[in-house]
């Protein structure tokens, strides 16, 4: 590889040709970037919402690892999957600083061609995260949208005129999290208006 260095544009591209091959014949799965976790304190790279939500992270060598450890503690509130894709300048590093239900992919560069082209080759698979939080989960959700939910189910009284935090809190009580988590990948994949457009 001599000094090539791989950025995080050329592994980013490569991950989303990926997910879109991947994932080409489901019109059940949305992929996005940048999606806000957390209320918007965290963006995850990729997130594939279809049945699950799972997230990317990608770490390339132009980049650091100072924030991987808060991402980490984050995303296990939210995420059902994580898989972190970095190079080998970051790979046993950033793997002892995340958990083991991560998911791990190395990124090497394939040729030293003008595209930069990266391949992908999986360390170890993602497994299902079991520690997510009901109100994190529900910060996910517009307050409009965990307002109808609440609507729907009759507990929307006395948080209809509250700030958006009340109405995540109140939806987190009353709604099973497995349930919530149904609820939140369906109103994700059905919202047509996102931050920063499509």
């Amino acid at each position: 590889m001599g000094d090539a260095r791989l950025g995080e544009r050329q592994l980013r591209q490569s991950l989303l040709s990926l997910l879109q091959d991947r994932h080409r014949n489901d019109a059940d799965t949305v992929i996005r970037h940048e999606m806000g976790l957390c209320a918007g304190a965290r963006r995850v790279d990729l997130a594939v919402i279809n049945g699950e939500l799972a997230g990317f992270e990608i770490k390339s060598d132009q980049d650091t690892l100072e924030r991987l450890a808060g991402q980490a503690a984050d995303y296990g509130r939210v995420l059902d999957r994580v898989t972190l894709v970095t190079t080998d300048r970051y790979m046993a590093r950033a793997a002892a600083l995340v958990p083991d239900w991560w998911g791990l992919v190395r990124a090497t560069s394939a040729a030293q061609d003008e595209v930069g082209t990266v391949e992908l080759g999986e360390v170890r698979p993602a497994a299902v995260n079991t520690g997510q939080e009901p109100f994190a989960v529900a910060q996910l959700l517009w307050r409009d949208e965990a307002l109808a939910i609440l609507r729907a189910r009759g507990q929307h009284k006395g948080v209809q005129r509250a700030r958006r935090w009340l109405v995540w809190e109140r939806l987190a009580e009353v709604v099973p999290l497995p349930e919530l988590q149904r609820l939140v990948c369906t109103q994700l994949k059905a919202r047509q208006a996102w931050p920063g457009g499509q």
